[in-house]
């Protein structure tokens, strides 16, 4: 037996087609806003490409569930208690209100695809990014602690400190 359904898309779902992301300096990593939230009915995509032991902060979202999708490289996620390592293809879950972060465990840079529902994480990027010119990378620089907290409790979210060893 064959159950068919149509299931009404969204108003506002439309297909999006747009050229590679530019890419954008945030935090000391090299980003790409994939996916806004806007354009795609509430699904947030960010592109990560991290080098050899960096790491995000340890922090919380309250209004959106992340899910890592490592394409190269090698990652530890930390969600809660739970630690696992990721390699190519790997896939991990933070739901919200549930504070996480990676590190990038390979000799060789990692690229991660965030994705959230919820929330609005691509503008938080946004907002706390510089674009990038020529296709560079991000450099190094501390990133401005104070204003990032700030900016995470506008869009729900919680900067609580260094990711634990």
């Amino acid at each position: 037996m064959t159950l068919q359904q149509t299931i009404p898309a969204p108003a506002l779902a439309v297909p999006v087609q747009k050229a590679a992301a530019q890419p954008r300096r945030f935090l000391s990593f090299t980003a790409r806003i994939l996916g806004n939230g806007t354009d795609t009915g509430g699904l947030h995509a960010v592109e990560l490409q991290l080098p050899p032991g960096e790491s995000s902060p340890w922090h919380v979202h309250h209004d959106e569930d992340e899910w890592f999708h490592l394409i190269e490289g090698e990652v530890e996620v930390l969600v809660g208690d739970s630690r696992t390592v990721l390699g190519a293809g790997g896939f991990a879950f933070g739901p919200r209100d549930v504070p996480h972060g990676f590190r990038v465990i390979s000799a060789t840079p990692a690229r991660l695809v965030l994705l959230t529902v919820g929330g609005r994480f691509s503008d938080f990027v946004a907002e706390n990014s510089e674009p990038i010119e020529d296709d560079g990378t991000a450099d190094a620089a501390a990133p401005d602690i104070a204003r990032l907290v700030a900016s995470a409790a506008r869009y729900g979210q919680e900067i609580l400190g260094p990711l634990p060893a």
